[in-house]
């Protein structure tokens, strides 16, 4: 199929979804003015009208959904029970289970077997009263920064739909972005919520180490790097979803959070800084968009100021030997740490090459695992003078797809990844929570994402910031 490179959207203000966020969606339902049958019937038929050229799903399950959306406008909106998202259609992400559907991983080395169980985090999702429509695609085992395959299609982003959509949420991102659902689950182990935001032009926070039911795929990992949570359109669908998700699970040891409806009053100190830990240079996209964000926060009268990069240069090649070692659990022992009927001779080049790299660096993985497990108390350190570190998301904005092609050379993928990803995987280790938020877009139409990251526990402070800036400055949508 010939693709067109251009802008593509689903958005309707005719049909029931219209140009709504999932906040204004719950109000319209709690109204009695749309059904939630009406809103999963309409992104069923807005699916099928870009889903061809986005590629963004693996699996839909049309009739499940639609079934549990007659059971909501059956029983009826509870009231005073604050569930913003009840009836309302969304999708999960293809690495976690859902009963009644395959996990697949975004790999072909993988069975496609029926689920019988709902992992914990999405039963966590399912209780926010999200309705699942499917599943997304992601790279295999969300081990890049981009949703693409060897040998399949690989998930285009909206905005320009020959670029990619980063990963390893992008399908997901794909799909918020171009109105299909106004929410979808996301989850990152090393940007993959923050990097599909910033290149769809979303909202995506990866909240603190536990802040959600615990992942599956984070038990057996001697740091868990993986968080779960969402993409939106709005900062405050966000803020909704991280109230509503509390409600079902509330983990004693993080501060919590609440609903966040309004922007703080205290000013904060941020520190901001463009460069990488890598002798690379930043795009000069990147660096305007954090430039207009820190005038925008000096504007509303925040405190700003230049710091050095908080990350020592040794924290890449530590964190990439970690992310080596998990393509190395799959290649080498996949069937016995993933699934008996993984083929691991249909794995991506770039998953053996990952597994390769950890292999031929075998002996310093024991001091590079050391100091990942010293990395939260160092980066904790780089809040001791500011309550906010600004920076960009990604090195430069959404490649070309192919840029980072998943059989290229092992090592020129490896450096153009380390030059993409830049600046997310910090808080992965530390733990802390980061948000990306879409405040620049290139001549091309293409969203460049500003990250703002805050100490362990402290969501509640980039969430209060982004309400503030988005009130300031409204994000783009393709609508």
């Amino acid at each position: 199929m010939t693709t067109k490179h251009t802008r593509l959207h689903a958005f309707d203000k005719n049909d029931a979804l219209g140009l709504h966020d999932a906040t204004a969606l719950g109000e319209l339902l709690g109204c009695g003015d749309i059904s939630s049958t009406e809103l999963v019937q309409a992104a069923y038929k807005r699916l099928e009208r870009v889903d061809p050229i986005l590629h963004a799903t693996v699996c839909l399950q049309e009739n499940h959904a639609l079934a549990q959306a007659k059971k909501f406008d059956q029983k009826g909106r509870s009231i005073g029970n604050f569930k913003t998202f009840q009836g309302i259609p969304s999708f999960l992400k293809d690495n976690l289970d859902l009963e009644g559907l395959p996990t697949r991983h975004g790999s072909a080395a993988m069975p496609s077997k029926i689920k019988k169980q709902t992992s914990a985090v999405a039963r966590q999702l399912m209780d926010t009263g999200l309705i699942f429509l499917g599943k997304t695609k992601l790279p295999e085992f969300g081990l890049t920064a981009t949703t693409e395959y060897s040998a399949s299609e690989a998930a285009h982003n909206p905005w320009h739909t020959g670029h990619s959509t980063g990963g390893s949420s992008g399908g997901s991102a794909a799909l918020v972005a171009a109105g299909v659902v106004p929410i979808a689950h996301a989850n990152d182990g090393g940007g993959s919520i923050r990097i599909p935001a910033a290149c769809c032009g979303l909202v995506g926070l990866k909240p603190s180490r536990g802040r959600l039911a615990m992942n599956e795929m984070a038990k057996s990992l001697p740091i868990n790097i993986v968080s779960d949570g969402v993409v939106t359109r709005t900062v405050r669908d966000t803020a909704a979803f991280f109230a509503q998700a509390e409600a079902h699970y509330k983990n004693p040891t993080l501060p919590p959070l609440g609903h966040i409806t309004q922007p703080g009053r205290k000013r904060l100190k941020i520190g901001v800084f463009t460069q990488k830990i890598s002798d690379d240079a930043t795009d000069p996209e990147c660096i305007k968009a954090v430039h207009h964000a820190a005038a925008l926060c000096e504007s509303l009268g925040h405190e700003v100021q230049e710091i050095q990069i908080p990350i020592p240069a040794q924290f890449a090649e530590d964190f990439l030997l970690y992310w080596g070692m998990l393509a190395a659990s799959i290649s080498y022992a996949g069937r016995l740490a993933v699934d008996r009927s993984l083929n691991t001779s249909k794995l991506e080049p770039l998953t053996h090459g990952l597994a390769r790299h950890f292999t031929r660096n075998l002996m310093k993985f024991p001091f590079a695992l050391r100091r990942l497990y010293q990395f939260e108390a160092q980066y904790a350190q780089a809040f001791q003078n500011v309550d906010i570190l600004l920076s960009p998301t990604l090195g430069h904005p959404a490649p070309p797809l192919g840029y980072l092609a998943l059989d290229l050379p092992f090592e020129e993928v490896r450096q153009r990844l380390v030059n993409f990803a830049s600046f997310t995987a910090a808080q992965n280790v530390s733990g802390a929570p980061a948000i990306s938020l879409p405040m620049h877009h290139t001549a091309e139409g293409i969203p460049v994402g500003v990250h703002f990251a805050a100490a362990m526990g402290h969501e509640f402070r980039l969430i209060e910031l982004a309400l503030e800036l988005e009130q300031a400055q409204p994000f783009k949508m393709l609508a």
